[in-house]
């Protein structure tokens, strides 16, 4: 059920003020079990552990470190610059692992 998050709410007599009854009312009598969802189209995006993928190719454009960037040495992602904590023997650590 969907909740409409702007709605203004409604203060603790206002809540009291809804009877069982009524409540019971709004709710839908039946819910379906069923889903409206392909299985195969939706077990296409799933890959099986130890699924043979030699034959698969890798469609991502790979940009190289640009100058504002650098390589933790210890966690190998590509940060900003600014995230540098500290630098070792010309090899930078981001803050996320110094800290």
């Amino acid at each position: 059920m969907a909740t409409d998050y702007d709605a203004p709410r409604k203060n603790e007599e206002e809540a009291n003020e809804d009877s069982i009854e009524e409540l019971k009312t709004r709710q839908p009598s039946h819910q379906s079990s069923s889903v409206d969802e392909d299985e195969a189209e939706a077990a296409e995006g799933f890959e099986l552990p130890g699924a043979d993928l030699s034959d698969e190719e890798l469609q991502v454009r790979v940009l190289p470190a640009q100058q504002d960037e650098f390589t933790c040495a210890s966690c190998f992602l590509v940060r900003h610059r600014s995230q540098v904590a500290r630098e070792d023997k010309g090899l930078y650590f981001c803050k996320d692992c110094e800290s």
